[in-house]
């Protein structure tokens, strides 16, 4: 096989079509206009320690393969924790930073990261692998990471690379004709909760837009941004993303946009965005300026299962932790990340704690099962 291996420190350099001819699934995530509206607008670089590094494969000058690949010189926005890695290394005298990391910041959403044409993947796995862990070496990294691959790829790299799990929460459409349709679903106590949440936000006098990039407005967009800065301001720190990055994506995507707003005696209180492929819906943020209760319930879940009901989408993902989204209609669902370290003095306890952290998972996600809102009959289903 001869083909040819390209490092870009920014996505423009691989051209927009072909990239997103390698994409499935419309994954809005993985698409060129998400994760280079992110270096255009200060989503990454050194600010926030995600360095572009992206892998193109071209066979005879056509793109055939690519992954997404970032130096990473923290372990901000990977929502994979391995602070306790960083710190045995930091004991030891060693540099654990830089690290390669093949995700979309930010952005805990499982999905390809071995980008290739459809029907060649073990053509370019391995490949696209091998040059993860050869950039590393040769750039003084202490290994190549993959987070959230879809789940054919974890299974390939599980093989050759330690594998961790975590859980989120997942609703899944079994075919549901409207919201009344799911909720049925449910046990009767689940249910009437939902109800009453849903009826406390109305007589609150919330009311709500579903937007996307073509509807929504410059103005929605400045609401939104603010809601979103402040969540920041008031709980983790500094704000990644931004008003001129939601704006370019929406410009871009417009179809892939779905901005819930609520409004209330004609004011915009609070906001919710997410983003959809073609099959999924997945939820990324929220924030609001007025505290109204079960607002967040309604914005960031009912109105998203809604939406996926109306539109025939097959999942959806509302991002990570939150045991409270199983009363309503989340599951557990298992996700996975694949880690190879260069030069590894801690192998062997590393191996210890990545089995002892995928027992522990595989627990609680076992144990959380068992708290499932839906009815004996629908469960088994």
């Amino acid at each position: 096989m001869s083909y040819e291996i390209t490092i870009h420190d920014k996505l423009d350099d691989i051209p927009a079509n072909e990239w997103n001819a390698l994409v499935r699934d419309n994954h809005p995530f993985m698409r060129h206009e998400f994760l280079a509206a992110m270096e255009h607008h200060g989503c990454v670089g050194e600010t926030f320690g995600w360095l572009p590094c992206h892998v193109a494969v071209r066979e005879s000058g056509e793109l055939v393969a690519a992954m997404p690949l970032y130096r990473k010189t923290n372990s901000y926005g990977e929502f994979v924790f391995d602070h306790a890695w960083a710190d045995a290394w930091r004991r030891a005298g060693l540099d654990y930073y830089p690290k390669l990391v093949s995700a979309v910041p930010y952005t805990p959403a499982t999905g390809q990261r071995l980008l290739c044409r459809e029907g060649e993947d073990a053509r370019w796995w391995p490949a696209l692998i091998e040059t993860g862990r050869r950039l590393a070496r040769e750039t003084g990294a202490s290994g190549f990471h993959c987070l959230f691959a879809e789940p054919a790829e974890q299974d390939f790299m599980e093989g050759q690379m330690l594998a961790r799990h975590d859980c989120q929460f997942h609703w899944r459409n079994r075919d549901y004709v409207d919201f009344e349709d799911f909720l049925v679903r449910l046990r009767a106590k689940k249910r009437k909760n939902i109800r009453q949440e849903r009826r406390r936000v109305r007589q609150a006098g919330i009311r709500f837009r579903v937007l996307d990039g073509d509807t929504a407005s410059e103005r929605d967009w400045a609401d939104f941004a603010h809601f979103y800065d402040r969540l920041f301001d008031e709980k983790w720190g500094m704000a990644t993303f931004n008003q001129g990055f939601f704006m370019a994506v929406a410009r871009a995507l417009p179809d892939q946009v779905v901005l819930v707003m609520a409004d209330r005696d004609e004011r915009c209180i609070a906001g919710a965005l997410m983003y959809r492929s073609d099959h999924v819906l997945y939820g990324r943020h929220w924030g609001c300026i007025e505290q109204v209760e079960h607002l967040h319930f309604e914005t960031c879940y009912y109105q998203g299962i809604e939406y996926c009901i109306r539109h025939g989408l097959k999942r959806f993902e509302p991002g990570a932790q939150g045991e409270h989204k199983i009363a309503r209609g989340f599951l557990p669902t298992m996700t996975r990340s694949a880690h190879w370290l260069c030069d590894n003095p801690f192998q062997r306890s590393i191996e210890a704690f990545v089995e002892h952290e995928r027992a522990a998972i595989d627990g609680y996600i076992e144990d959380a099962s068992r708290l499932s809102p839906y009815r004996q009959e629908q469960d088994s289903s």
